[in-house]
């Protein structure tokens, strides 16, 4: 069978749901207060701050705006941090590691009440998150695993049996899990959008196609920054690149690993067949090493399934494939269904997984979310804001972490597809001998 529909999208789902953006066509000044790398929600959510602090803000993006990660992820919101409370207690103390732990709850919280006070419709729910257990040892590591959060960190964490999971999940593949309610769905498109127009409002230039070749400092003086438009000068720079960050910020690029992760979205399907599967608007990921992702669409109509289904990065007529075959061993019942839409967009590791923010050579930087960024790019975009402004209030747990590299790592994974391919083989080994 064919799997692809007449004329199948290579572009995001969400995408269907927004008018076009219009660029704004405005050249580039000589001069701002403020220039911001990167329109995603970490270079957004800051220009906000920034612009109503009274500062003049322009924003930089190498291609068009909206095509990074802000508007190609699969919608999922978590409150999690990925290293566990214990591991970061023994690097840190039982404090800081819980202080850590906790902003990201924060964070979530938090761009909750920024919807609110922007009024931006984006579809967002606090759905809650189903996390899959791919085997029965990886069942007991979860649950252990919420009974710790629980006692230690005071999180709701529900563990599901696998003779309980049909309530949250159509499907008998997984050895139960646990249920997080706090945790949420977006239409990530749509909030992006909202918080551009929200920007552009407020005065913030936005240019697009301007990818920057160079910044240059002259002592304590302003930056000069060189782009493929032109020169800017600026009192502050804000590099809010993540994913996408390039050799023109060496620094950062050695400090962040780019991951490409993949998403499909099915053909329109029979609303019994997403009740069956999907009995409550969740979003689902699984206790795999690489990790798959999934959920219902805000309308109910598709289901939108991602992960990472190759060692290297792929073509989206690739991964299409791949991806359906995948989310057919979960749901057996879409076979007969045709992919619509199968993207990509670049999400940004760091080798402690933890998100950094701080400050090198006089820049300013926000990025490495580890694939929980909606809430976390947002929130650290808007203490990175306050910063710049001087605010006492930007004070975050992740402030003076070391932001480590590795030795001869310049920004281009080399070590990535031989560690997802031992992953995905361990992985699938879990599978076939739970």
């Amino acid at each position: 069978m064919d799997i692809w529909a007449k004329e199948w999208k290579r572009e995001p789902y969400w995408l269907d749901t927004l008018p076009k953006y219009k660029a704004s066509g405005s050249d580039l000044s000589p001069k701002a207060d403020v220039v911001i790398i990167g329109s995603g929600y970490t270079g957004l959510n800051a220009a906000l701050e920034i612009v109503r602090g009274g500062r003049s803000v322009v924003i930089l993006d190498a291609a068009e705006i909206g095509s990074g990660c802000s508007s190609r992820n699969g919608g999922h919101i978590s409150a999690g941090i990925k290293p566990t409370f214990a591991a970061l207690t023994k690097k840190y103390g039982s404090e800081k590691a819980l202080a850590i732990r906790n902003e990201g709850r924060k964070a979530l919280d938090w761009i909750e009440t920024r919807i609110n006070e922007e009024n931006i419709s984006c579809d967002f729910q606090r759905s809650g998150n189903f996390y899959a257990a791919h085997s029965a040892k990886a069942f007991e590591k979860l649950e252990y695993s919420a009974k710790q959060q629980q006692t230690l960190e005071g999180v709701n964490a529900v563990v599901i049996a696998r003779q309980d999971q049909r309530q949250f999940l159509g499907t008998n593949f997984y050895h139960g899990g646990v249920f997080y309610p706090h945790n949420a769905i977006i239409n990530p498109a749509k909030y992006h959008r909202g918080i551009l127009e929200a920007v552009r409002q407020d005065g913030a230039e936005i240019i697009d196609h301007c990818a920057v070749l160079n910044i240059n400092r002259q002592g304590n003086s302003d930056f000069l920054i060189q782009t493929v438009k032109g020169e800017i000068r600026a009192k502050d720079v804000i590099v809010a690149t993540n994913g996408y960050t390039s050799s023109a910020t060496k620094w950062h690029a050695r400090r962040v690993i780019p991951i490409g992760s993949y998403i499909i979205a099915t053909e329109p399907l029979p609303p019994e067949l997403i009740d069956q599967l999907f009995p409550k608007t969740i979003s689902v990921s699984d206790s795999r090493k690489v990790v798959y992702y999934y959920r219902p669409t805000p309308d109910r109509k598709r289901i939108m399934f991602g992960g990472r289904v190759s060692a290297n990065e792929t073509d989206t007529s690739i991964s299409g494939p791949k991806l359906h075959h995948d989310m057919c061993s979960i749901f057996p019942e879409l076979k007969q269904y045709k992919i619509t839409h199968s993207w990509m967009g670049k999400v940004a590791y760091t080798f402690d997984e933890l998100p950094h923010i701080g400050v090198n050579d006089g820049i300013h930087y926000a990025m490495g979310y580890c694939g929980t960024g909606i809430s976390l790019s947002s929130y650290l975009g808007m203490r990175i804001g306050q910063k710049v402004l001087g605010s006492k209030v930007s004070v975050t747990p992740f402030d003076g972490l070391t932001f480590a590299t590795r030795p001869f790592y310049t920004g281009k994974p080399w070590f990535l597809p031989p560690m997802v391919a031992w992953y995905r083989w361990r992985d699938k080994v879990n599978i076939m001998s739970a």
